[in-house]
């Protein structure tokens, strides 16, 4: 898998796996940013793709000090399973 980019222009993080593009969807206000939607191919279901986007997609969050809403129900229930990332969220 390719690194996870951040896509300013489309309001979104990207991983290219196979040709096609899984992507994280966002809205950023400030240093506060709201992953709205998790999108990844049907081709690449239970692969680990949305997973390895949200990790790379967070540790991006983290580097530029910025908090974060998980509106997305995927990206609420991954922080729930890798708690190191708590802090990233906006209280």
């Amino acid at each position: 898998m390719s690194d996870v980019i951040d896509n300013r222009a489309d309001h979104r993080f990207e991983l290219e796996v196979e040709g096609r593009i899984a992507a994280e969807h966002y809205k950023l206000d400030g240093d506060v940013i709201t992953f709205e939607h998790t999108d990844v191919p049907k081709e690449l279901g239970g692969k680990g793709v949305g997973s390895t986007l949200v990790q790379g997609a967070l540790d991006q969050v983290r580097a530029a000090g910025l908090k974060l809403i998980p509106q997305c129900p995927f990206v609420k229930a991954w922080i729930e399973k890798h708690t190191d990332y708590l802090d990233l969220v906006a209280r």
